[in-house]
């Protein structure tokens, strides 16, 4: 540590630590360079400057080793609370060159240091001059009574010593010397980078002369390249530390693009980049992400196409279309038609697409010719299990000619002459098998098979099956009508569920089996009139008969038969009561109508 004119040299190993103290006033403030040697041989530490020395003498000091980072002139701020003793100040701030550690060779701090603050680690610009501050040679900046002073007009970059005096009338204290430097400026007039060559379609070596009239140190060069005629950002940058290196390299590039690379120079107080930017090209390379073919397909031939890769990196200048392979296209094109194909075949195909600077293959791709329906579907095996259920069968079509999705069964039955075919099943589990229920017994089906792919589905011809039979069921109500008081005409439907063919009606009136036979009407004569009378019908399958509900009916009514005897009794003066006897035959519901002649009393 320099500080008031005195070399400082603190060595601590272990527990041990030795100080060494040289004396070296304003020596040192000559504008020119100086020398500097720390050394340790044994138990002797020694400091050296220009031709003064000093040492001390310590037994117990232990063997130095050097295990981490080396610092000169400062120790950066996160450490420096572990080394609280040192008093450390503000860092080391000028030029530096020639340094060595032992016998070896002189280091070259530019190369292999990590980090520089306020220092040039190649020297001093040849156009610094010699400043002598010593002794009176100090300039006055300020007098008064004042306790604090603001100098400007400085120069930048600079280090300045100050020393404060106090005097009265009685004498004067001078303080010891203070130094100052002040911060260095952004640089200024950053050159253009002097050339460029591609090192490959993805990266340049770029070189540039260093920067005149640099005042202070150049802290690190930053690279960036734009595309021309395009955003303002930079697509991308190269920031190196190692200031003096004069070349870089920019990473990151697209191939066979038009850039312009400009330089950018940065002190601690700023960045500058050059005004005018170096246009580079880079060259093709072998395209990226080429995409693989897609394919619109038909049962023999595949329309192929494909789209250009999305990172051609150059021009394309041929595609090549490989099938199971084997090279079937080259040439410019998007489109092929691949012909004579089998229906839903698989073929691997995969794309080649190449630039000067090479060729880039595609992923590999399964693609199928389209699907069609079934060649042939064989009509389903029907086996009638009861009256009411038919169990289906069926073989898998023999050229399915795609992927099989479903099948479906269709019936019709003769209740609607066999013109509306319902869907009873539809299934994409590939069963062979299928029961149907809830049928209708004594009943003729016609069921069909469809088989389908992706291409469409191919239909069986209908195969036939009749329900066992069983008695009906739904047998209507008779309706009987009279048109004649000893009479009927006794008319019905057919059941329901006839459940079968029906083999004979029998028609029961008052419980007695009136008529049994095909007909569906029976005429009953010979009756009373107005004489109440049940009916039922009964319909009859190979299987057995059912009886219809019961209604009954009246035959119409006629003429009452017989006298109406009449009997009268006198009741006053004014009253008479008469009562009669109801004929022997009323034939119906009788209603009675009395006559009166004769004078009847009214009042005045």
């Amino acid at each position: 540590e320099l500080k008031s004119g005195i070399l400082n040299i603190f060595l601590r190993t272990g527990i041990v630590f030795t100080q060494v103290d040289l004396w070296l006033g304003l020596s040192y403030c000559d504008g020119k360079w100086n020398e500097v040697t720390v050394s340790k041989e044994g138990s002797v530490i020694s400091a050296t400057m220009n031709d003064l020395r000093e040492q001390a003498l310590e037994p117990r000091v232990q063997q130095l080793k050097v295990n981490s980072p080396v610092y000169i002139g400062g120790i950066p701020p996160e450490i420096q609370s572990f080394y609280r003793e040192l008093g450390l100040e503000q860092g080391f701030g000028g030029c530096m060159k020639d340094v060595k550690f032992t016998r070896g060779a002189v280091v070259n701090l530019a190369s292999v240091s990590s980090s520089a603050v306020r220092v040039n680690l190649d020297g001093c610009l040849s156009t610094d001059s010699a400043v002598n501050c010593r002794g009176n040679d100090s300039i006055l900046v300020y007098r008064g009574k004042e306790q604090s002073v603001y100098e400007s007009a400085l120069q930048p970059f600079t280090e300045y010593l100050y020393r404060v005096v106090a005097l009265n009338d009685g004498g004067s204290v001078s303080s010891a010397w203070s130094h100052a430097r002040t911060r260095e400026p952004v640089p200024q007039n950053v050159p253009t980078p002097s050339r460029a060559h591609s090192i490959n379609g993805y990266s340049i070596e770029v070189t540039w002369d260093k920067p005149a009239g640099v005042i202070g140190v150049i802290e690190k060069y930053i690279l960036k390249a734009y595309e021309v005629d395009g955003p303002t950002v930079p697509i991308t940058s190269a920031e190196l530390a190692d200031a003096g290196m004069l070349t870089g390299v920019l990473r990151g590039l697209h191939p066979f693009t038009n850039y312009a690379v400009t330089l950018t120079a940065c002190t601690l107080a700023g960045c500058t980049e050059s005004l005018h930017a170096l246009n580079i090209s880079t060259p093709q390379e072998a395209p990226e992400d080429v995409q693989s073919p897609t394919a619109i397909s038909f049962p023999t031939f595949l329309l192929m196409s494909w789209s250009p890769p999305k990172t051609p990196n150059g021009i394309i200048t041929q595609y090549t279309l490989y099938m199971n392979g084997i090279p079937i296209y080259s040439g410019n094109g998007t489109k092929y038609v691949v012909k004579d194909l089998a229906v839903f075949a698989p073929h691997q195909f995969l794309l080649t697409a190449c630039t000067l600077a090479g060729c880039t293959n595609s992923s590999q791709v399964t693609l199928f010719t389209a699907q069609l329906p079934p060649s042939h579907v064989d009509a389903p095996v029907l086996t009638v299990l009861d009256s009411r259920t038919i169990h289906v069968q069926w073989k898998e079509p023999v050229e399915v000619n795609g992927i099989l999705d479903r099948y479906i069964i269709y019936m019709a039955t003769n209740e609607q002459n066999f013109t509306k075919w319902n869907v009873i099943y539809n299934s994409t589990e590939l069963f062979l098998d299928f029961t149907i229920p809830q049928l209708f017994p004594g009943t003729e089906y016609l069921i069909k098979l469809a088989a389908c792919t992706g291409g469409g589905c191919s239909i069986s011809e209908a195969s036939a099956a009749v329900t066992d039979e069983s008695t009906p069921e739904g047998v209507p109500a008779p309706k009987a009508q009279s048109y004649a008081s000893d009479s009927f005409n006794i008319s019905w439907t057919k059941p329901e569920y006839p459940n079968g063919i029906i083999t004979s009606y029998g028609l029961y009136m008052d419980g007695v089996l009136l008529q049994n036979s095909s007909q569906l009407s029976c005429y009953a004569y010979g009756l009373a009139p107005w004489s109440l009378h049940s009916f039922r019908v009964q319909a009859c399958t190979a299987k057995g008969c059912a009886l219809g509900p019961l209604v009954e009916a009246r035959t119409m009514e006629a003429a009452p038969e017989g006298m109406v005897d009449v009997f009268t009794t006198v009741d006053g003066s004014r009253e008479v009561q008469l009562k009669w006897l109801a004929p022997n035959k009323p034939n119906g519901k009788l209603t009675y109508t009395v006559l009166v002649t004769g004078l009847f009393y009214a009042d005045q």
